[in-house]
């Protein structure tokens, strides 16, 4: 897993328009909030979305883009901006790459089975490339809030 002060992993992968996405053509421009999110249109996911959103142009006034992260495909991406008019961009990580890099892809049980999935959870990633916070588990209410209050802390 990650860590605070550590170099965040490069990635690259297609949004909802399956447009490549590099963490590299952030740098030295934005701030990156990177959250990892299980499947779109669930109830948890479509919360942190629409936080997410409403804040927007917060984030965007702090120097800050963010970018939700899943194994889902380009189209269930753009099917889940669609139906709630979400302002951010969803990577399409198909290959679990990204997952893996950042530690997210967990082995998770739910009513005693065992089994992998994605682990709820936000990277924020300074200007420079560095990680500012690595934090994993997290719960999607007020979340979004905390990372701007983290990002206009930078």
């Amino acid at each position: 897993m990650l860590d605070k002060n550590q170099t965040a992993p490069e990635f690259s992968s297609p949004n909802q328009n399956n447009e490549m996405i590099t963490l590299s053509q952030f740098k030295g421009q934005k701030n990156v909030v990177l959250y990892f999110y299980p499947k779109d249109d669930t109830p948890g996911c479509t919360i942190e979305a629409n936080e997410f959103t409403k804040l927007a142009s917060q984030f965007a006034a702090a120097d800050s883009v963010v970018i939700g992260v899943s194994k889902d495909s380009c189209a269930s991406h753009q099917a889940f901006i669609d139906k709630f008019g979400l302002k951010v961009d969803l990577l399409a990580d198909t290959s679990g790459q990204v997952c893996e890099d950042y530690g997210v892809w967990q082995e998770k049980e739910k009513n005693g089975e065992k089994k992998m999935g994605i682990v709820r959870s936000t990277f924020i990633i300074n200007k420079a490339g560095m990680l500012e916070a690595a934090l994993y588990g997290v719960s999607p209410d007020g979340h979004a809030q905390a990372m701007l209050e983290a990002v206009q802390a930078l």
